[in-house]
């Protein structure tokens, strides 16, 4: 095997994987209105938006399994309801909103056609590669994920050469806490553990007889690689939009930002070339979110391939119902699913990448549990009842910025950790 040909095209394909469309209209709408705090907002957007990601990534090569194993040691129980959850999530909501993003970004201005039109011809597309699930590292490894960064690096360079350095005021009162929440939007930390799983899968049916220390090694690497080219793109993106602060209207929403930016920095060629990184982008991580949850039902029923068909078809259908929602629209409907999935997602993944010393199950099943007790003020806000979260909010730290959850998870480990006898295994 040569691993530096299979690290780049597995970095490639991981990268395609998460950049989606998330990933392309928040960063620069972030950058347009945190102005001269744009750097703080995006140390605060990277760590939510690619350390947690990448850090998943990582726990898939040390557990080398599926998502169901992220939570075994909760209890199988557990594990089995977290991923029912995350896939319907996953594509219920961020995998429609490819389609809408493409729409919207890709299509709207050039043909007068309705959304179902696109979305029965996306999803279509979207099946026919998930059906042919062996090829997908080549294809996003080798062909779409270089002609992604080609035209992104095109938009980045322009605009960093051709505007001044010179930002507006922020409009963003918390600029770091508020990047970690815009992160969560990108639906990267459950992408981690839904791909993740594909691009397991994906190096075994290339490399059957690779070994785990080998695969281990190069699903790391990929994942460094991939966290790499995620970090220079939306630093890049968001510097775009803080640059661009004077050119558009402070009420513009996401996806004419990003058409605006596309037009102003490469002309009236700009939506072409827009289209068909849109499509790109949005498409790749379809794909893998549509694999993952098909591997993930098939692995359930003994592998078996029809189970992987029904739910492969399932998915797509779904998707172009929900593609029919504008993505503003979208976004705000994922807030309360983000607050109730997210920080559980979080800390499962980092209790995955610690060492097993320091996670034993009661220690593991501790944290878990307070996370999900302590996030429960920030889930009943997003829905509209605030009454818990105005109370925690005076007495729990980072609860105002709906991270209350965080200092009491880490409470926990640590103290999980000092009362269990560290030779204990239950």
């Amino acid at each position: 095997m040569n691993n530096t040909k299979e690290t780049l095209v597995s970095a490639f394909a991981l990268f395609s994987l998460f950049f989606g469309a998330g990933n392309l209209i928040l960063p620069p709408f972030i950058g347009f209105n945190s102005g001269e705090m744009w750097w703080v907002m995006a140390i605060g957007f990277c760590l939510s938006a690619i350390l947690i990601p990448i850090l998943g990534i990582f726990a898939h090569a040390k557990l080398q399994g599926t998502i169901f194993d992220f939570g075994k040691k909760v209890s199988n129980t557990f594990s089995l309801v977290f991923s029912f959850c995350i896939y319907i999530i996953a594509v219920a909501l961020p995998s429609p909103r490819t389609a809408s993003v493409t729409h919207e970004i890709g299509i709207a201005p050039f043909f007068d056609t309705p959304s179902i039109y696109t979305s029965i011809v996306y999803f279509s597309l979207v099946l026919v590669f998930a059906l042919n699930r062996s090829k997908i590292l080549n294809l996003l490894g080798k062909l779409l994920t270089p002609a992604i960064l080609i035209i992104l690096l095109a938009i980045i360079g322009i605009c960093v050469f051709s505007f001044d350095f010179s930002f507006g005021t922020s409009t963003i009162k918390n600029p770091f806490t508020d990047g970690i929440l815009e992160g969560y939007q990108t639906f990267d930390a459950i992408a981690a553990v839904v791909v993740g799983g594909v691009l397991i899968i994906s190096i075994n049916l290339k490399n059957k007889d690779i070994s785990y220390t080998d695969r281990k090694a190069l699903i790391k690497n990929a994942g460094i690689f991939a966290g790499l080219g995620l970090l220079f793109v939306y630093g890049g993106l968001i510097l775009t939009g803080a640059l661009m602060h004077t050119s558009f209207d402070s009420g513009i929403n996401r996806t004419d930002l990003l058409n605006g930016i596309s037009r102003t920095l490469l002309g009236h060629e700009g939506n072409k070339f827009l289209s068909i990184l849109v499509s790109l982008a949005c498409f790749t991580t379809a794909i893998g979110i549509v694999t993952g949850t098909a591997d993930f039902i098939k692995g359930r029923y003994n592998n078996s391939n029809k189970a992987y068909t029904i739910t492969a078809v399932i998915s797509c259908i779904l998707g172009i119902v929900m593609g029919q929602f504008n993505v503003d629209y979208i976004i705000i409907v994922a807030i309360p699913a983000l607050m109730f999935i997210y920080p559980i997602t979080i800390i499962l993944i980092v209790l995955n990448v610690l060492s097993d010393r320091y996670t034993k199950p009661k220690v593991f099943r501790a944290v878990v549990y307070t996370t999900i007790l302590f996030s429960v003020p920030d889930f009943l806000n997003s829905i509209g009842i605030t009454s818990v979260s105005n109370f925690t909010a005076e007495y729990l730290p980072l609860s105002k910025f709906s991270l209350g959850w965080v200092l009491p998870a880490a409470v926990a480990l640590i103290i999980g950790n000092l009362t269990y006898n560290k030779n204990t295994t239950v």
